[in-house]
């Protein structure tokens, strides 16, 4: 069925290659943009998952809390 419908499609065998051109454009972006990036900023985004962030959220609940009450 869409083997029929893409074959009323005018130069539908351009698609693939332009598809094939922006992905590979996009992929050596980001390479590009990992080779670039600066050691520091990788090491804290190597740590993102081991930090506890549940401290923040207590704080900021905390004093949420107070706020409240004074309230």
């Amino acid at each position: 069925m869409f083997s029929n419908l893409l074959s009323s499609i005018e130069d539908v065998s351009v698609y693939p290659v332009i598809t094939l051109i922006l992905f590979t454009f996009a992929f050596v972006l980001v390479v590009i943009r990992l080779v670039f990036m600066d050691k520091r900023t990788v090491e804290e985004m190597k740590n993102i998952p081991l930090e506890d962030d549940n401290e923040e959220f207590i704080t900021n609940n905390e004093n949420n809390n107070e706020k409240k009450q004074i309230i």
